[in-house]
């Protein structure tokens, strides 16, 4: 007999947040389909993405601190990399909250089931679910779809799951370290993993497609970005693979560039070529929810699909496959539940991102290449953090910090930072953008604690051209 609820929850990453105190008399059904050995339940973040992630990144940044001794007269070493210890600290954190996150959603709360298993349409607010008991069909009146995204692999001669490469899902809990590390890719993941692995002693080639690495930001800082990763990284610019083979212990990929053909001998590869949505998996055609070209669920301001009472978030519908995004949708969907006269529209005006890699990059609003190809007036202002007193005391000389803003308002339009705490550094301009403070007033209507690192956003404000 199909079970009949009030919600369904699809998903246990930022979906797991929408089920509070507040639906106590509410019937409830949430669905995950990753529940085993690895404790995958509470989403990429948690198991494979965000939060693992920048656990790395923060052991690779220390691990990386004796390059910088030598310009500040220290004299350090880094004596060795235990990276089972390294992976086992990580690991023995997450694993523990995942698990008790599924063991909370299975007992915690009487008004609740928790189903494990794939789920699929099969109809408008239907769901079959293949659990280990077998398949079970479960309806409601409402869904959230919040099933995220995963490791999109292109089609390559040779990429075959039995030739033995890695993803993000995978590679940070590799048995041991590798010599070499290939990366396929030139985006978020592969500059993150492409530091953590070379700061931990692995000699890293990263393999682009395009002619700058991440290619999305601000022309200035992906070119600057490209320039310091040449000096750490074998980068391979311009470069396609157009096939892989297995020899013996090694993979020889065959790349493709402006010189012709080359064979690259490598101990491990890690894919990190994008991101694809989960929609198939769940069959959200069958459930008749339209979809956009790339596979995401087309979904309005209310995070409201094509079917009446059935809402998506996340990765799964959202062109910004961030946490940050995905929370905040979440509390959409929340709130619209709970409240239908009163519907919230997600605020997606401001969206920012960061790159924890080596150096760091953050970003919010427009880059200087998006406001001419729109035709929007802008001028831009570009502050090295060489010119601060902090930067002085860093001895840094790459660094920089870009903002873009409208001379006739002082409307903040965009804002760029390359270099040491860049991701902490720009949440002041998120908040200045957000709340409409323009640049003339941010700059000049508050203190600016001295010699502080945000003395670099400061100078930048204060150097803009306005009208």
């Amino acid at each position: 007999m199909d079970q009949h609820f009030d919600l369904v929850v699809v998903g246990s990453g930022s979906g797991n947040s929408v089920v509070d105190e507040r639906f106590a008399d509410w019937k409830v059904a949430i669905v995950e389909k990753g529940v085993g050995p690895l404790g995958s339940y509470g989403g990429t973040c948690l198991n494979v993405g965000c939060i693992p992630t920048k656990m790395f990144v923060h052991t690779a940044d220390t691990a990386d601190a004796p390059k910088h001794g030598a310009a500040l007269g220290v004299d350090l070493a880094l004596r060795g990399v235990d990276w089972p210890a390294v992976r086992d600290r990580i690991f023995g954190r997450i694993d523990p909250i995942a698990a008790g996150g599924e063991r909370y959603r299975a007992t915690g709360s009487e008004n609740v089931t928790l189903y494990r298993g794939a789920a699929r349409f099969t109809g408008e607010r239907r769901l079959t679910v293949e659990t280990a008991e077998g398949p079970t069909t479960i309806t409601a009146d409402r869904v959230v779809v919040a099933v995220g995204s995963r490791p999109d692999i292109p089609d390559v001669p040779g990429l075959e799951p039995g030739i033995g490469y890695h993803t993000s899902d995978t590679v940070m809990r590799m048995e041991r370290l590798p010599r070499r590390m290939a990366v396929l890719g030139s985006g978020f993941v592969a500059a993150e993993m492409a530091h953590v692995f070379s700061a931990l002693g692995v000699d890293i080639t990263l393999i682009a497609r395009g002619g700058v690495l991440l290619r999305h930001e601000d022309l200035d800082v992906a070119r600057r970005f490209t320039e310091l990763a040449r000096a750490g990284w074998d980068v391979r610019l311009n470069r396609k693979l157009s096939g892989i083979a297995r020899a013996g212990d090694e993979l020889v990929l065959d790349l493709e560039g402006p010189g012709g053909r080359e064979a690259l001998e490598t101990d491990e590869l890690l894919v990190a070529t994008g991101r694809r949505p989960n929609s198939d998996l769940v069959d959200a055609a069958a459930g008749g929810l339209a979809l956009h070209p790339d596979g995401r669920i087309v979904v309005d301001g209310r995070q409201e699909t094509s079917v009446p009472g059935v809402w998506a978030l996340g990765d799964v519908s959202s062109p910004w496959q961030l946490k940050h995004v995905a929370n905040h949708e979440a509390r959409t969907v929340q709130h619209n539940l709970l409240h239908p006269e009163d519907p919230w529209t997600s605020d997606h005006r401001y969206v920012p991102h960061a790159v924890f890699s080596s150096p760091r990059i953050a970003s919010v609003g427009l880059t200087e290449q998006q406001a001419q190809a729109l035709g929007r007036t802008y001028v831009s202002s570009t502050q090295d953090y060489s010119r601060i007193a902090y930067g002085w005391a860093m001895e840094d000389t790459t660094s920089f910090a870009k903002i873009l803003a409208d001379p006739a308002t002082g409307e903040l339009l965009g804002a760029h930072i390359i270099g040491p705490e860049a991701p902490t550094l720009i949440q002041t301009l998120i908040q200045a953008m957000s709340f409409g403070l323009d640049a003339r007033s941010m700059a000049r209507r508050q203190y600016w604690i001295h010699p502080a690192m945000p003395e670099v956003i400061e100078n930048a404000l204060l150097d803009l051209a306005l009208d």
